[in-house]
C-alpha cells in the first residue's frame, strides 16, 4: 500500500463472490484483505481464500497505481503553480524590496496617488457655498462613499455632478408656457 494511505476502495460487485463463501471464509477473506493493504505481506490460510482474492489483489494493484499517477500529477502541477507565482512576491534583490518605511512624495493636483478620505460640512461649505452639504455627505456615507461600484476618488467632482444633476432636473421639471395667442 502507498505510504501515508489511509484508505481503499472495496467494489460493490465483489458481493457476488462474497456471497459464494460461508461466513467464516468471508472472515478469512475480509482479513486476508486488511492484512494486505497494511502492508503485512499475508500468506493465505486456505486455497478459497487465496482463489478469491487474487481478482481483489490485481484490482488493488491497478487503484494504487492511478492513485500514485494522480498524486503525481497534482504535484506537479502545485510546483508549477508555486513556481509561476512565488517569484512574483519574492524580490530579486534587496534594492528593490518593498519596505515599510517607503514615503511617496504626492503633489496636492495628483488625486490618483492620495488616499481618499470623506469631506467634513465645512469643506464642502468653503469649496461650494449654499450647497447641501449635510444631504450630501448622508447620502455618500449610506453608500460607504462608493460612486457605482467603485470607491469615490473625487469628492469636489461628484459635488459639481450633484450640481449639474439638480439643475437638469429643475429645468425639466420647470412649466413651460406657450405664447398667448390673441
Amino acid at each position: 500500500m502507498a505510504e501515508n494511505k489511509k484508505s481503499f476502495v472495496l467494489y460493490c460487485d465483489l458481493i457476488h463472490t462474497i456471497e459464494q463463501l460461508t461466513n467464516e471464509q468471508a472472515g478469512y477473506l475480509f482479513k486476508h484483505i486488511l492484512r494486505y493493504v497494511n502492508d503485512q505481506n499475508p500468506e493465505a490460510e486456505n486455497v478459497i481464500t487465496k482463489i478469491a482474492f487474487e481478482p481483489i489483489k490485481q484490482q488493488l494493484k491497478r487503484d494504487l497505481q492511478k492513485y500514485e499517477q494522480i498524486r503525481e500529477r497534482n504535484s506537479a502541477n502545485a510546483r508549477k503553480r508555486w513556481d509561476a507565482t512565488a517569484s512574483d512576491r519574492i524580490p530579486n534583490d534587496a534594492k528593490n524590496a518593498d519596505n515599510v518605511n517607503d514615503t511617496d512624495n504626492v503633489n496636492d493636483n495628483d488625486i490618483s496617488k492620495k488616499r481618499f478620505t470623506p469631506p467634513t460640512k465645512e469643506e464642502i461649505n468653503l469649496e461650494f457655498p449654499g450647497f447641501d452639504a449635510e444631504r450630501f455627505i448622508d447620502f455618500y456615507s449610506s453608500k460607504g462613499w462608493m460612486v457605482g461600484k467603485n470607491k469615490m476618488k473625487d469628492w469636489k467632482a461628484s459635488v459639481r455632478t450633484w450640481l449639474r444633476s439638480s439643475e437638469q432636473k429643475t429645468e425639466l421639471a420647470a412649466p413651460k408656457y406657450k405664447k398667448a395667442t390673441l
